[in-house]
């Protein structure tokens, strides 16, 4: 079965063409990432209106690339939230208009459900087929779950954050720091320059350790104190081993309360999705404590399938695909609208 997927939750403009949620025949990606760089952040506006730009151009792409045509598509995916309206209405209005014009089935697919969908994909000849049950931390800059997927179609949200998200607290901190747009990744490529011999002299609280839930609110507010405190010579002399303390206690965060989970669905298949996945030091710290040596089968995403690409719509939409009966006979709702939030 080969799905056609479409994502413009942001500011990435994304065409891909997957078959049976894993074999990826075409993978198209336009980041914005330049032209908004100079605002320090997503102009929402000016997202909708570059999606709309690139779109034609990004399919014929992914066509051309793969050898493929639309006949050869069995249904069309696009994400319908959560994400930015205008740049959501993008992505569905163009899914809407080839379902209609090519009589494809449309398939709305949940931007997370995608994250979750990309450890699904096959990067490597041997890598294995990850099969429910599992227990997935999801980290983005909206959102922060850990989340009990019993099929790659029901789930349980066991988990959230009550207020700023783990992807939030690191582009807030990174601006604390005065470092580039996206903020996220430069905090850890300068997180990442801390000889791992120095010893940390900071340290920052794990918020709500009794919860299951998140809260970095407070974090953020932590480093900002920390600031005041030592001031800004010394700030800016240790601003690497302080981005090094304030991601360790975020991936401390994770594995803690991803490891109460654990113990108490006695569970031991644990999955990284999300932008945030990409982070270095959660991947290293998962690594370590939940590895086969002690007892965990951990799954990582491939870094290129962690930020929003369209692969992970396309497989979200292969397990959605599979529910429908018959695909050709199957009516289209085309009445469905996007949403900006959970």
């Amino acid at each position: 079965m080969k799905i056609l997927g479409i994502e413009t939750s942001c500011d990435e403009t994304a065409v891909a063409i997957v078959e049976n949620g894993r074999k990826v025949h075409a993978h198209i990606l336009f980041t914005q990432i330049a032209k908004h760089k100079k605002w320090g952040g997503v102009i929402p506006e000016l997202a909708s209106r570059m999606h709309l730009e690139v779109m034609s151009d990004l399919l014929d792409e992914a066509f051309e690339t793969s050898n493929l045509s639309m006949d050869d598509i069995d249904a069309i995916a696009v994400t319908q939230g959560p994400g930015l309206i205008g740049s959501l209405m993008i992505g569905v209005n163009t899914a809407k208009t080839l379902a209609w014009v090519h009589k494809k089935k449309l398939l709305p697919i949940n931007h997370l459900h995608g994250h979750v969908c990309a450890n699904f994909i096959q990067v490597n000849e041997d890598d294995k087929l990850l099969e429910p049950p599992f227990i997935c931390m999801l980290a983005s800059g909206g959102h922060t779950q850990i989340i009990h997927m019993k099929s790659y179609t029901e789930f349980e949200i066991l988990a959230e954050t009550i207020d700023d998200a783990a992807g939030e607290a690191f582009d807030k901190v990174a601006r604390l720091m005065e470092l580039p747009y996206p903020g996220g990744p430069h905090l850890d490529k300068l997180a990442q320059s801390v000889d791992d011999g120095i010893k940390n002299e900071y340290s920052f609280p794990i918020a709500m350790p009794k919860s299951l839930d998140f809260s970095f609110s407070g974090l953020k507010t932590a480093v900002l104190r920390m600031k005041e405190k030592i001031g800004d010579e010394k700030w800016n002399e240790d601003k690497a081993i302080i981005a090094s303390a304030f991601q360790n206690c975020i991936a401390k965060t994770f594995y803690k309360k991803v490891l109460r989970v654990c113990e108490e669905l006695d569970l031991r298949k644990i999955v990284l999705a999300g932008g945030v996945a990409a982070n270095s030091a959660i991947r290293k710290s998962f690594k370590e404590n939940f590895s086969e040596q002690n007892g965990f089968e951990l799954v990582v995403p491939s870094l290129k399938y962690c930020t929003d690409n369209a692969v992970m719509i396309a497989s979200a939409g292969y397990f959605m695909a599979k529910e429908e009966t018959d695909l050709n006979a199957a009516k289209n709702d085309y009445s469905f609208e996007v949403y900006s939030r959970v």
